[in-house]
């Protein structure tokens, strides 16, 4: 996740010093960064693979669904010319463009599995109750459902197991409930219709907004990013070369399971970190949008 500011290259990639500490990108070496985003850690690592004298032949392959934060990482990396390959495409079929560009064997992926700043203050995106605008939240906003359509067509048991599987969810039947009556009388279109909605069974107490896990859910059922994860890992590790490390940096703690749980699993990993490594006082100071982030590294044996 990058926090963006009113420079559009001003970002902050979380846990930078630690992801280069430990995928060590060095002139000649392969890279792919399965969620380039806005492109601040692609930066950083192509500053070290490419560096000033460019003889070097090290490459970078930089994917990412949003097609709006990979034309800011084109502009942003626009210097290290054909040392970029660009790819406007979910991670999950990483493995077939890799091929198809030369990454057959690389030296170290990076997943960074936050969503930016920029989809959470545009309100056209559909992803924050704290601006009214469409109910989208899609990173490819050129397909797929959105998450009006979710909650407008989905019955009361997936709406509910949704909100209870991906947003951890008390009160996900009565949620479910709510949304089927609110609709009978007028579908959602946007994300205030049901911020309001949510309100209705949560009363807002304290700092944390009640819509905020149900806003969770539907994002990450909007995006299927467990299923992709899950389909993108084997693949991956099959392009790390012996040696090759894979940084894996999520926010959520489903998502920190599947992680975790595969690289200790598969038998030609050696985990490089025995716990998580998160961000320090300094950097949530910072950057208050990375106090969740959890960093996990392997290497290819």
């Amino acid at each position: 996740m990058e926090d963006c500011g009113p420079n559009m290259f001003n970002h902050i990639p979380v846990l930078l010093n630690e992801v280069l500490e430990y995928l060590d990108p060095e002139p000649n070496r392969s890279f792919i960064d399965g969620t380039v985003g806005q492109g601040g850690h692609a930066e950083a690592i192509l500053q070290r693979v490419t560096p000033v004298v460019r003889q070097s032949s090290g490459r970078l392959l930089a994917i990412d669904r949003d097609a709006a934060n990979l034309a800011i990482a084109k502009q942003r990396l626009a210097g290290f010319g054909d040392a970029v390959v660009f790819i406007h495409d979910s991670y999950a079929h990483v493995k077939r463009h890799a091929l198809a560009n030369g990454f057959a064997r690389v030296d170290g992926i990076l997943l960074d599995l936050g969503f930016s700043s920029a989809h959470v203050d545009d309100p056209g995106r559909g992803f924050s109750f704290q601006h009214n605008g469409p109910l989208d939240m899609r990173y490819n906003q050129s397909r797929g459902e959105t998450a009006a359509d979710i909650v407008n067509a989905w019955s009361e048991d997936e709406l509910a197991r949704v909100f209870r599987q991906y947003g951890e969810e008390p009160k996900a039947r009565e949620i479910a409930q709510a949304i089927i009556a609110r609709r009978k009388e007028r579908l959602f279109e946007q994300t205030q219709d049901l911020s309001e909605c949510v309100q209705k069974v949560i009363p807002r107490r304290g700092k944390i907004h009640p819509a905020t896990r149900v806003f969770q859910a539907l994002r990450m059922a909007v995006n299927d990013e467990l299923g992709e994860l899950s389909r993108a890992l084997p693949d991956l590790i099959d392009l790390l070369q012996p040696g090759g490390r894979i940084a894996v940096i999520s926010f959520h703690s489903l998502e920190d399971r599947v992680i975790k749980t595969f690289l200790k699993e598969r038998r030609d990993l050696s985990m490089v970190t025995r716990r998580p490594i998160v961000p320090t006082r300094e950097e949530i100071t910072r950057n208050p949008r990375s106090r969740s982030a959890k960093l996990r590294v392997a290497q290819k044996v």
